[in-house]
């Protein structure tokens, strides 16, 4: 039983980072290599709106979440709004620069110590003691919670939504949404605030159930695998990908080696390219433009 809550977990970190390539790729066909540096970002937001309004918890977390989808909205306007028209390898480039950039930036500001908000905050991490002699503690289970509720916002936003609908047009015809009057920079602008700030809040959460260093990069990048697994363009896939990616890691840590852990989403990574390129729910076409 504990290996299914671990396993559980584990994909809904990794389910939380992931949607965030698969909005920004879904709408402007751009990978974006700085996520896992915006996910961190967004754990350093809750720093800084910890040691501001540290009397109210909930106001801090949705300080920083709020500074989270500025940030987003924030690098396209002035970065990636600069790559429109260009080849796709130099957008993809530019967010490793944006990555690099970050990471030498929370150095600067916040050294490399490791940072403990919840303590700033006052909050306490509780175990829950589940059916069958498992536990969780109290921030791994808002992680699931806010995995299941992020994702059915999406869905529904995405499907319903006026803006939702916007960006589904946008990634499939951006030159007919153009002609129908959809405003092609909001709906991209849009998008990576959305995906910063799912990002964060799972980097926010991270950071409350275990502390927040820059370490905290490298669940980013053991995301992208789980996305491009289940397809970089389909949200279910996201879904499907990362609950594949955890279960071998978990399994791999349980039964050989915790040394392996940061190999095996990898390792799954490289089967599916060779059984499936374009990933689980992915198409064809989306892997042509990658």
């Amino acid at each position: 039983m504990q290996l299914i809550v671990n396993i559980l977990v584990l994909a809904a970190i990794y389910a939380l980072i992931s949607c965030g390539y698969v909005l920004v790729y879904r709408v402007s066909r751009v990978l974006n290599l700085a996520h896992g540096e915006l996910m961190m970002l967004g754990g350093y937001m809750l720093i800084v709106t910890a040691a501001t309004i540290s009397s109210n918890p909930i106001a801090a977390i949705a300080g920083a979440l709020v500074l989270s989808l500025m940030v987003g909205g924030l690098v396209y306007v002035f970065l990636m709004r600069k790559m429109t028209g260009e080849m796709v390898l130099a957008a993809v480039l530019a967010t490793v620069a944006l990555g690099i950039l970050l990471r030498g930036l929370v150095i600067l500001f916040w050294s490399a110590q490791i940072q403990y908000p919840a303590q700033t905050l006052a909050l306490s991490n509780p175990t829950l003691n589940l059916p069958g002699g498992a536990s969780i503690s109290f921030y791994s289970a808002m992680l699931i919670v806010a995995t299941v509720v992020v994702y059915s916002t999406l869905f529904a936003f995405l499907r319903f939504g006026s803006w939702g609908i916007r960006m589904r047009a946008a990634g499939q015809s951006p030159l007919l949404a153009a002609q129908r009057g959809i405003n092609l920079h909001g709906v991209y602008a849009l998008a990576w605030g959305l995906s910063t700030l799912t990002g964060s809040l799972a980097g926010i959460l991270i950071a409350l159930d275990s502390g927040l260093s820059q370490t905290i990069v490298m669940i980013g990048l053991k995301a992208f695998p789980a996305a491009l697994v289940g397809g970089l363009d389909s949200l279910v896939g996201a879904l499907a990908g990362s609950l594949i990616v955890a279960a071998a890691e978990v399994l791999m840590i349980h039964y050989v080696d915790p040394l392996l852990a940061d190999v095996v989403p990898f390792l799954v990574l490289i089967g599916m390219l060779v059984v499936r390129p374009w990933g689980l729910f992915g198409t064809r076409e989306a892997l042509d433009r990658v």
